[in-house]
């Protein structure tokens, strides 16, 4: 074929290609739009999705670290056919020798916790369906289990009550999201997992009965929670939800200082470092206590417990904002510690509820412990070790996670991105915002870092692989920094806060407690924003193509600069020229991503004889060679 000229005036300017190659701008194949999910990413009217609500009692004896439990669960059927058989997670199970998950984990693994005797013990399955109680058939592989219903439930609002009996040792360290460690004063409890829970049965998959296998995480139905929690006297327990009799468990001091709090911007002591220990602080009386905990509209249900807590609580905007922590996570002026955790609590969830979507619960707790971090509704597991802007760090990630999954319910076993991608580009502002220039963390979210590792092997897989067939190596960028960056070069380059924000926001509004897929996210964030984006949902979301924008050669003549720009890579994106001129003045000119619809060569020209041209002027894209960028050829190499 021979060369073609096609003149296209874009904004004033000449704009010139020589052979089509449109294969990154073909329609994404998206699963088809219906009355569940429909074409703009919205629910459609027939969106429909399962209710579970937990009574749950539970007994911690911590001689021998088990918790014994009853729970009743009902399940509410709005699918439009009828149940069969109910699946539930057990994902304690895990932890079983010879769970499939210690068969697949590394030696070294953080997601490590299997031990001889770990897992649960089920004691007791009563289903109780249209008046009669029976023990149904029931069938358990490794951390699922079936349970055969005598009669289906009905569609569109069958209901029965499920009553398990179960028990089970707290493993010593739990796959990092749960575990127990020792400490001067005490054992510090951090439970999860820790229930027989309903898989989800949704419009996409039916049952989504995916092992649990340690590196992926979760997919939960929302529901009530009425959670009793009996432990020794001298202990403390922090829960999802809000404590339902606080005049029981707790001194009339605490009380008082839990009052304070709640009025309170400074931080308040419910429970002093130098009270740790002493009797005066739990109430009189012998043998155990039952906390009480109730939590609506929530996901899961988690808590910790210890003697050795120091409790402190402030407040923002009714939300009553809490942390507990032994003695060991206390720091220095130099290197701050937990004592600043409530105030770092105070900072994230007002930023994230003015910035995107507000805070729904009644209280936010971090907890330290052995745990790294991890993310529960209203409570969050961090590592008592953390110091300074590495706990503020953790802190402010994982209750970020209570807009990514525990607000927008996503599927976090298929599609780790769908919370840890969106967390980390949200944490990204938050630690600009407390931190400025300072943020350390912000580091692994800019364009030199991200583009050394979309060079590197070791992490080269698509974003939109599922969390355990990701390589250990590769999570922390496959699910969270790359999936993370491409949302601030979607904001900052490609669509521009005020139409990406309003997207985002209608995305969090839009699936609120609801079961988003990604095809509900690309298609919000198109229709709201008003942009077609296949090309980048397609290279940055689903492989591990290159960017390389380039300029091969320029000419400048009768007030004109004419530049021979090359994508020299399968990635494209939009271009952004910055011409320098002999008088020192500068202008910008922007080419929007069709530009390279046709060809990977392009020709455009700008106004006036420019004496230095560069692309990308502000290094927001990740760029595998800046030295291209440039022109004239003294100051890059060209080829």
């Amino acid at each position: 074929m021979g060369k073609r000229w096609i003149l296209l005036l874009l904004g004033g300017l000449l704009v010139e290609n020589l052979q089509a190659q449109p294969s990154a701008f073909a329609p994404l194949d998206l699963p088809a739009p219906n009355s569940y999910r429909t074409a703009s990413g919205e629910p459609g009217p027939d969106y429909w999705q399962q209710r579970v609500d937990y009574r749950i009692r539970a007994v911690l004896d911590t001689t021998t670290h088990r918790i014994t439990g009853s729970e009743t669960i009902t399940y509410t059927n709005n699918a439009p056919v009828a149940l069969q058989e109910l699946w539930l997670q057990l994902d304690q199970n895990l932890f079983a020798a010879g769970s499939l998950g210690d068969a697949l984990i590394e030696p070294g693994s953080r997601w490590r916790g299997a031990f001889e005797g770990g897992g649960f013990q089920i004691t007791r399955v009563e289903v109780v369906q249209d008046g009669r109680r029976y023990a149904p058939h029931y069938l358990i592989d490794d951390t699922r289990m079936r349970i055969d219903l005598d009669t289906p439930l009905p569609a569109r609002g069958g209901q029965l009550q499920l009553e398990i009996d179960f028990n089970f040792i707290v493993p010593e360290y739990g796959a990092d999201r749960m575990g127990r460690l020792r400490v001067e004063q005490g054992t510090v409890y951090e439970i999860a997992q820790w229930y027989p829970r309903l898989y989800v049965f949704d419009d996409v998959n039916g049952w989504n009965v995916a092992p649990y296998l340690g590196q992926g995480e979760f997919y939960l139905e929302y529901g009530n929670f009425d959670v009793e929690i009996t432990v020794p006297r001298n202990f403390i327990v922090v829960a999802t939800g809000e404590l339902l009799n606080p005049d029981e468990v707790l001194t009339e001091a605490q009380r008082a200082r839990l009052a304070q709090a709640r009025q309170s911007a400074e931080t308040v002591h419910i429970i002093r470092p130098e009270e740790v220990g002493r009797p005066e602080t739990r109430p009189a009386g012998e043998g155990p206590l039952t906390w009480r905990f109730h939590a609506e509209n929530v996901r899961d249900f988690a808590w910790a417990a210890s003697q050795a807590f120091i409790w402190d609580a402030a407040s923002w905007q009714d939300v009553l904002l809490m942390s507990v922590y032994p003695k060991e996570g206390l720091g220095t002026p130099e290197q701050p510690g937990w004592e600043e955790s409530t105030r770092y609590v105070r900072h994230t969830i007002a930023h994230y509820s003015e910035m995107w979507y507000p805070y729904p619960y009644p209280v936010a707790i971090n907890v330290a412990g052995i745990v790294g971090g991890m993310e529960y509704p209203m409570i969050v597991f961090c590592s008592v070790r953390a110091r300074g802007q590495g706990l503020f760090g953790v802190t402010d990630h994982e209750f970020g996670h209570t807009w990514f999954p525990m607000i927008v319910g996503s599927d976090e076993r298929h599609y780790a991105w769908q919370d840890e991608g969106f967390n980390t580009f949200i944490n990204y502002y938050s630690n600009l915002a407390f931190y400025g220039e300072e943020a350390a963390r912000t580091q692994r979210l800019q364009p030199d870092y991200i583009v050394r590792r979309m060079q590197d092997s070791l992490v080269h897989q698509p974003i939109m692989t599922y969390p355990d067939q990701i390589r250990p190596q590769a999570l922390g960028f496959v699910a969270y920094r790359k999936p993370g960056f491409g949302l601030r070069l979607l904001r900052e380059y490609v669509l521009g806060p005020e139409r990406f924000d309003r997207a985002f926001r209608t995305y969090i509004r839009r699936w609120a407690f609801k079961h988003p897929q990604p095809a509900d996210f690309f298609r919000t964030i198109e229709n709201v924003a008003g942009e077609d984006l296949d090309w980048f949902w397609r290279g940055w979301f689903y492989s591990t193509d290159l960017l390389d924008q380039a300029i091969d050669s320029v000419r400048v003549a009768e007030g004109q600069t004419r530049l021979y720009l090359h994508n020299r890579q399968g990635l494209v994106f939009p271009v952004v020229v910055e011409a320098t001129y002999a008088d020192g003045r500068k202008a910008r000119y922007r080419f929007p991503v069709e530009l390279w619809a046709t060809d990977a060569r392009q020709t455009v020209e700008i106004p006036g004889e420019a004496t230095q041209v560069e692309l990308d002027p502000d290094h927001l894209l990740p760029d595998v060679d800046r030295t291209n960028n440039v022109w004239p050829a003294s100051t890059s190499s060209t080829e």
